[in-house]
């Protein structure tokens, strides 16, 4: 009888083998679900690996074929969408055969430093969220290892890309807007960088489109809370003639309803408010943005999918794969009362 304080030996494939009564090469191929084996013995092999536990070992059989079966993936920790984007790709990441090493971007850890990380762990590929990385830089990466951007545009340069169409996203939201009814409607702009310009760029190209382009009204910001905050306040402080506000982010579109609410704004009916990401922060009930969601597990299905192709099916080319946003409409959109 084992020691109580001996750790218990995890089952191994002869374990298996020498249970089902067959060789060890039978027992691997029924596991691998390879032809050869008849029905018989797939059955009694597959009983006696559940019936023992059996997991396959699958760091071993990387290293028999000199590979770590590692995809790396840089996310920014304080953003709510990374966070459901990596739940995304652990899920289409696992269905291919793979495990994820994370690397995270803080107040104090840069991206550059995320992503050495990554590579002194023998990652076989990179996964970029919404990178901000020098396209240069990347273009150096991709040169080293199967690289994909997710979310930011970027020129062929050896890298496969991954994003939603941002600049359809934002048009949604306005012919949202203006089909209840609203004129007035301000965009919070994100601040420098190509995924913010494609917002801003679909804001602008819509309001003309609905013959509103002396509406224009763009605000600077950035990806935070405070920064829709601090908008927010300036906007009421100006007296500026408003019904509706789109931000570039659903943290944003937080930031803009916590000050209205606080000063006395009624959401929506003085002030429709609009996020963009479909973050999990966007689908609380006592929040319930109206927001646009970039289909994450779609997005990540497809970044995973372009990373196997290059790793296992020896793809070499390029590629950029746009998926279509949604608009997804909640309690913070309605109709023009007075406005602002």
């Amino acid at each position: 009888m084992p020691n109580a304080s001996e750790p218990v030996r995890r089952p191994r494939l002869q374990d298996v083998a020498a249970e089902a009564g067959v060789s060890t090469a039978s027992a691997s191929l029924v596991l691998r679900g390879a032809p050869g084996p008849s029905a018989a013995t797939r059955r009694r092999v597959l009983d006696t690996a559940t019936r023992l536990g059996y997991r396959p070992d699958r760091t071993a059989r990387y290293l028999a074929r000199r590979r770590s079966g590692l995809l790396g993936v840089v996310m920014d920790v304080r953003s709510t969408f990374h966070a459901q984007l990596v739940e995304d790709v652990h899920e289409a990441a696992d269905e291919h055969g793979y495990d994820l090493v994370l690397s995270t971007v803080t107040r104090t850890r840069d991206e550059e430093r995320a992503v050495e990380t990554l590579l002194d762990s023998r990652c076989e590929a990179l996964i970029l969220l919404g990178p901000e990385l020098p396209v240069g830089r990347m273009r150096d990466l991709g040169r080293q290892l199967p690289v994909v951007a997710v979310g930011r545009p970027v020129p062929p340069v050896g890298i496969d890309v991954v994003r939603a169409a941002d600049e359809v996203g934002v048009a949604q939201v306005v012919d949202h807007l203006v089909g209840l009814g609203h004129r007035r409607i301000v965009h919070v702009d994100g601040g420098r960088g190509v995924i913010a310009a494609a917002r801003r760029g679909g804001y602008e190209s819509a309001m003309h489109r609905h013959g509103l382009g002396e509406q224009l009204r763009m605000v600077p910001g950035d990806l935070t809370e405070e920064s829709g905050a601090r908008v927010a306040r300036e906007l009421l402080d100006a007296g500026d003639p408003l019904t509706a506000v789109v931000t570039y982010n659903d943290h944003s579109a937080v930031g803009v309803l916590d000050t209205l609410l606080r000063l006395g704004v009624d959401v929506p009916g003085q002030v429709s408010v609009v996020g963009f990401d479909d973050s999990p922060l966007a689908r609380l009930a006592h929040i319930d943005l109206t927001t646009v969601s970039q289909e994450s597990a779609e997005l990540m299905r497809h970044a995973v999918a372009a990373v196997v192709d290059r790793l296992d099916g020896g793809r070499t080319e390029s590629r950029e794969v746009v998926v279509p946003p949604r608009l997804v409409v909640r309690g913070t959109t309605a109709p023009p009362s007075r406005g602002l």
